[in-house]
Formats: structure tokens, sequence, C-alpha cells
């Protein structure tokens, strides 16, 4: 392992198939590229300009109710809609160009009313209300007839593209599975007929034994940086104990650890670089369609693009674009430096003072 903390060399990632390029050298070049805009938290607890904060008016007209927890609403401007065709098409030489039309839902949850409330700096019982939402949700969606996968995720800082610095998610649900979950619902399967246990299962308990990847655990979940990771700082959480295929297999004290983990990783991303720290966020479980997917652990996914500080970013451009994926900074100092960060968010102790 020492080696690879300093030589060129390619990581496999088995939820994918696909190999990531790791250059540990390449962090000591110098930077004078593109410096972004430092991502600072908002000190304003109701906005009057805000679309999502309560009472306000949205774009479309429709008013906010003044909501005291969660707030779910269908997307003013959806990606998906519900009364689209799923007709196919084909044309060109030898019908090389398709279409195929597809009917959806979209919705927005906002996390708190506070708009200067990220989850990094909310109570684990309050994070426990939003878990608890995805898992309504889940359930609502997943009922229609043609919704066949539920994906909840959350874009957190303009850098990520996020248009309302208010706190809240997103949830897309659709007829198709979307490529990356399905690329790992058929890995996770392969690896289970080829080994008779759970990818991810496994994966965890090793991540655990080792400690070198892993950045927080507790009784049920594990935040690691995975082995394969393309991001930076990316990490996943995964269950450790049980073959959790989906929010409904959470029991009280599941969604309480699940909390503890999605708050002690959050405030170490602030911690990292003293910053409202960017990322991208998604759940991955069994989809809804109503067949068996042998070997599938729900997990989750963050991806944030920040590198050397608050203001440097990592790009996927050139190689990344045409070849294959590419970071220099290693998984295991990744996880080392997220690890050795205090679990209490830096603002405490300024907002005390």
């Amino acid at each position: 392992m020492n080696k690879l903390q300093e030589s060129t060399h390619n990581r496999l990632n088995p939820l994918t198939g696909e190999w990531v390029k790791v250059s540990p050298h390449r962090t000591k070049r110098p930077w004078q590229g593109q410096v972004e805009d430092v991502q600072i938290p908002s000190s304003t607890k109701y906005e009057p300009s805000c679309y999502l904060c309560p009472t306000n008016t949205r774009s479309n007209k429709e008013t906010n109710p003044n909501y005291k927890n969660t707030y779910v609403f269908t997307n003013d401007f959806s990606a998906l809609l519900k009364d689209s065709d799923s007709e196919s098409h084909s044309f060109g030489p030898n019908n090389l160009l398709q279409a195929k039309g597809e009917k959806g839902i979209c919705k927005v949850i906002c996390f708190s009313p506070r708009h200067d409330l990220t989850i990094s700096r909310m109570k684990v019982d309050d994070i426990v209300q939003i878990i608890q939402v995805w898992k309504e949700q889940y359930n609502e969606l997943g009922n229609y007839s043609y919704i066949n996968h539920v994906q909840i995720f959350e874009n957190k800082g303009s850098i990520m593209g996020c248009s309302n610095p208010h706190p809240h998610g997103q949830i897309w649900a659709e007829e198709i599975i979307p490529n990356l979950p399905s690329i790992e619902l058929q890995k996770q399967t392969e690896y289970y007929k080829d080994n008779g246990s759970y990818m991810l299962l496994d994966y965890a308990k090793y991540e655990l034994k080792e400690n070198i990847r892993t950045v927080y655990s507790n009784d049920d979940f594990i935040v690691v940086v995975p082995y394969w990771a393309t991001w930076p700082y990316e990490t996943m959480i995964l269950p450790l104990n049980k073959s959790i295929t989906n929010l409904n297999d959470l029991s009280k004290e599941n969604e309480i650890n699940l909390a503890k983990a999605i708050s002690t990783l959050t405030i170490k991303y602030d911690n990292l670089f003293k910053t409202n720290f960017p990322y991208s966020m998604g759940i991955h479980q069994k989809p809804t369609d109503g067949n068996d997917y042998l070997g599938n652990i729900m997990h989750f996914h963050f991806f944030p693009p920040l590198l050397r500080s608050a203001s440097v970013k990592k790009f996927m451009v050139g190689y990344e674009l045409l070849a294959m994926a590419q970071r220099d900074i290693t998984a295991e100092t990744a996880a080392k430096q997220l690890r050795e960060l205090s679990s209490s968010h830096y603002l405490k102790k300024l907002m005390e003072n």
C-alpha cells in the first residue's frame, strides 16, 4: 500500500467496472488555474426574496405555507412530467438514432424553514426528520404504476449548480432505471451470485477492520473514502450490520445512527477548508419496479468538487472527459485528513464568541 501512495497506478471501481487513474505526485504542482468564490454560509434566517422560505411566493405564483420543519412540493420547473408520452422513436441509418418518451415526477424538499441552516449545522433529530421524509417520498412516488426508480439527491452550493442557497434537496422519480444505478445494481448482483454475499456489506466490514480509509463509524454505518474514489474528498455512507436495501429497511435506531453519520461527515466537510463545503449527494437504493435485486445494498454517494482549498476545485476535463477519470490525492490521504478533523462545526466557537 505504501508504494501506491507514491507512484501512478489505476484502481478498479467494482460498482461500475471502470478504472480511475491515481497520480499522487501531482499534488506538488503549482496552481495558477481558476479560483472559485468561497462558499460563505448565509447568516439570514429568513430571506424575503427567497422562493423557498416560508410564506414567500414562488416564481409560479404559488405561496409556500408557514412550514416549521421540512416542506415538500412538486418542482415548479420539473425535468420530468406526469403527462409525457412513452412512445419510442427510431430513424436514420439502420435506426441508429433512437429516443423514447418518459413520464416522471420531480419534487423539492426544503430541509428547514431557516434560510441559513445547512444539514451540517442541523441537530441530529432534525436530520432524522429529513430521513423520514425521504422514506415517505420513496414510498409515495414508488407506488405510482409507472415509477420504477426514485432518485433522492442534494446539490449543495452554487459551484454544484444549486440555483437557490436555501438548504434543499430534490427527488426525480421516473420510468427508467438511470445509467449509474443500473450499472451498480448489475455489478452487485454479479458479486452476490459469484460469492454468496453482499459486495458493499463485505467492503464496509473490510474498511472498518483496516481503518485506513474510514472517516467515521457507529454501530450501524460507516463513512469511508472509497478505495476507487474519483473526486478528491469523495465519500460513501454504507450500512455495517445488515442488508439494508432501501429506506424502508431502516429501524428507528438505524435512522438515528444514519443521521449521526450524515451530520459528522458534513461537519467535517465544512471544517476541512473552513467553508460552506459544496457537494452533490445521492442515495442509491432498490428500484420500485417490484423486481428482486440480489445483493443490492442502499448507500449514499457524496461527490464534492473542492481540491486544494475553499476556492480551488477539481475539473473533469481533457483526459477525464476523453479517456478515464484521474485523481491526484489518494483515497487514504483524503480519509486521514477528514478523519482527523473535529466533529464540532468550526462556526460553533465563532458564534459563541
